[in-house]
């Protein structure tokens, strides 16, 4: 590859960067200022508040998302790939499953991926209602169920849209974010040279004065000053897409400095027209500018909730390769991009979550204060999982971690506890959202491995049962049987369905487990190997990453580099639908049984998650009690 095609890949990857990354970040202008200067806040508008607020926000960005996200947590990925999903399981692969850590660790990986999914809801509701409410400044007497419908209108539009993927509007999200950030840095530029008395925020001493002179207030104030902050996470959620080169550049080129002037505007604009504050992002170049500003803010804001919504079905998708939720339905929705998937379940209970936010807090203030706690309880867990990997991981000295990590704890502490005094304003939504999805999530973890506990005490070891089978081995018929076997497991029970009531055993016969492993990819190389156990019995063991797309057909393709080649026309696949009761004194409280027996019925059959083709497949029942 020549250096001018390089630096041409570089450029096209950081303009993708910039509409899909930085879309939530991008949009935080459009409601920060006016969540700070609230009036349940308390904080009085002055040029010393003004300039310790612009201050904090700019050493926000810069420490928290620069220096933080971009300069440490990106060294953090999972073999190229980011996210809390993925930094969990390179956490929980830096220590034993026999460690102390190792429990510890994954409840506060999958808690910071439920605070992710309760992020995901506010972000599409918060960015589109505040995009929209700009037609409040341009019609003061507007009422505000108008602005609601609106807001929900373009909402639904945006979700039924989904299942077409964004292959065909995706290329514009770059463009459009440019556009966005010009706008924000050329608004900033005007206000500032009106009041260039702004830019002594650059000087933290006037953060730190803020905090020690208004105390309480200013405590108060951090949980709203945490929006500018957020879409930080999502720059790590999307390394594994564009890698970290093109983020970098995205932000350092583009996203922060447009951020940081136009923050500073808004601050300049406020010093000279206080009575702005009811929306200063709207009000920063006059009336003329804020018909075209709601229209190219309301695509900013659609494309912040697109890249969202897309997190969302990636980090279900790497939870159900971990095991932490049931199979579900997946499309495909791009030939050439694996990364692009649509779930239709994820997808629409989102969206009548996301309205059901809107409704209840009707503006963008008020969701304000839920927004926070969401979002600086997922920075939270992934700093502290952060320090496991740089300690177990990367084997760096003690002193070294709790340096590098313990400064980001601590501010993470500081922003999430600003953000619970929210609680009762807002903050309780996106932790019940959480308490019910890592409800769900561990149960359904603890169920699993019930199940595998009682199918593994009723085991039948194979290799003992195969010996004894061949002694007076039944009669052969023509074709293969492929029995799908999980890990550990013995005898799988379609086998012993099928003896008992066929009384024949295909002429090959063929055991195949798949196994999730707690890394993103697997390479194509790796992910077979077959053993032979005699009388034309074979084990095939599966590898899969949890990002990676399993395809069973595909691998029996590989299988003839292992000297095992397939008929397809000639195979039959023999799975045991599980039918899972609960029992009386059981492993989970009678409550969690029964929801992870309505979780187990309604999850998506094995063959269907593996791409088998369904006229080749053959269910046998077999009951399983937990």
């Amino acid at each position: 590859m020549t250096a001018q095609h390089k630096k041409s890949s570089l450029a096209a990857l950081t303009l993708a960067a910039v509409g899909i990354v930085y879309g939530d970040i991008g949009t935080s202008p459009l409601y920060t200022l006016k969540a700070v200067f609230h009036e349940d806040h308390g904080l009085v508008l002055n040029t010393p508040n003004l300039l310790g607020i612009i201050s904090l926000i700019f050493w926000g960005l810069t420490l928290i998302v620069s220096l933080k996200y971009v300069a440490l947590i990106l060294r953090a990925d999972n073999r190229g790939e980011g996210g809390i999903m993925a930094l969990m399981a390179l956490a929980l692969n830096s220590v034993t499953k026999a460690s102390k850590w190792y429990f510890p660790l994954m409840v506060l990986g999958v808690f910071g991926a439920t605070m992710f999914y309760g992020d995901s809801v506010i972000t599409p509701a918060i960015s589109v209602l505040g995009a929209i409410e700009g037609l409040e400044v341009a019609l003061p007497g507007i009422p505000n169920w108008v602005v609601l419908l609106i807001t929900a209108v373009v909402l639904v539009a945006l979700y039924s849209l989904q299942r077409r993927g964004t292959a065909g509007i995706g290329r514009w999200f770059g463009p459009v974010m440019l556009a966005w950030f010009a706008a924000l840095a050329a608004m900033g530029v005007v206000n500032i040279v009106e009041a260039p008395q702004i830019l002594a925020a650059l000087n933290p001493l006037h953060a730190f004065r803020f905090m020690l002179e208004n105390q309480y207030t200013a405590f108060i104030a951090l949980g709203a000053v945490v929006l500018s902050l957020t879409g930080a996470e999502a720059l790590y959620a999307d390394m594994g897409h564009f890698g970290k080169k093109p983020i970098r550049a995205a932000w350092f080129l583009i996203a922060f400095p447009a951020l940081a002037l136009n923050y500073m505007g808004q601050g300049a604009l406020l010093i000279m027209h206080p009575e702005h504050v009811s929306n200063p992002f709207y009000n920063q170049l006059g009336s003329w500018s804020i018909y075209p500003l709601v229209l190219l803010s309301t695509m900013a804001a659609v494309i912040a909730s697109q890249a969202t919504i897309s997190g969302t079905f990636s980090m279900t998708k790497q939870a159900i390769a971990l095991g932490l939720m049931p199979r579900m339905r997946v499309l495909h929705t791009s030939e050439s991009e694996i990364g692009q998937i649509y779930i239709p379940a994820v997808n629409w209970l989102q969206l009548v979550v996301v309205l059901i936010g809107v409704m209840i807090f009707q503006s963008s203030d008020d969701m304000a204060g839920a927004y926070g706690i969401a979002v600086t309880a997922t920075m939270l867990c992934t700093t502290i999982l952060t320090f496991f990997v740089t300690r177990y991981r990367w084997h760096l000295p003690l002193v070294l971690c709790f340096g590098a990590t313990g400064f980001f704890i601590v501010m993470d502490i500081m922003l999430f506890s600003s953000s619970t005094l929210k609680l009762f304003h807002g903050g309780w939504f996106p932790l019940l959202l959480g308490a019910i999805l890592f409800t769900a999530m561990m149960t359904w973890k603890r169920g699993r491995q019930l199940v595998f506990e009682n199918l593994q005490s009723h085991a039948i070891p194979l290799d003992e049962f195969l010996e004894s089978l061949f002694v007076a081995p039944p009669t052969r018929v023509y074709g293969t049987a492929i029995f799908l076997r999980g890990e550990s497991d013995g005898v799988p029970h379609a086998l012993l369905h099928n003896l008992s009531h066929n009384k024949v055993l295909h002429e090959r016969v063929v055991f195949l487990t798949v196994h999730m492993m707690e890394e993103p990819w697997v390479a194509e190389a790796e992910q077979v190997k077959v053993t032979a156990l005699g009388h034309d019995c074979f084990q095939i063991n599966v590898y899969y990453g949890f990002k990676d797309e399993p395809d069973i057909p595909k691998v029996l393709v590989q299988c003839a580099d292992h000297g095992l080649p397939f008929e397809m026309m000639e195979t039959s696949f023999f799975i045991a639908r599980q039918t899972v009761i609960s029992a009386p004194g059981g492993g989970m409280a009678p409550w969690r049984e029964h929801l992870f027996v309505t979780m187990s019925r309604n999850a998506r059959g094995a063959a269907d998650y593996y791409q088998i083709p369904p006229n080749r497949v053959i269910e046998l029942g077999t009951q399983v009690e937990i």
